[in-house]
């Protein structure tokens, strides 16, 4: 299935495009992604936290994607 995905922040960046197509396997998890994403794009993995947001709200890792879900990839957030 190909998933259409939203990258914002440092994600963006380190992508190069603020939106992101890939390919991966029917009913893939979103720990699934993740992989796919890091393996991809390396320096992904230098970041310490990454939340994943299907359908407008946060997922969990073994959750299931569908092709029609609209993912999102949020960066940690710093401030002060």
């Amino acid at each position: 299935m190909q998933l259409n995905i939203l990258l914002f922040g440092v994600t963006k960046e380190i992508v190069g495009e603020q939106r992101l197509k890939l390919e991966l396997p029917q009913e893939a998890s979103v720990s699934i992604l993740l992989q796919s994403l890091k393996q991809n794009y390396p320096a992904l993995e230098n970041l310490e936290s990454m939340l994943v947001a299907v359908n407008n709200e946060y997922s969990e890792q073994d959750q299931r994607l569908q092709e029609s879900d609209e993912i999102a990839i949020i960066p940690p957030v710093s401030g002060g």
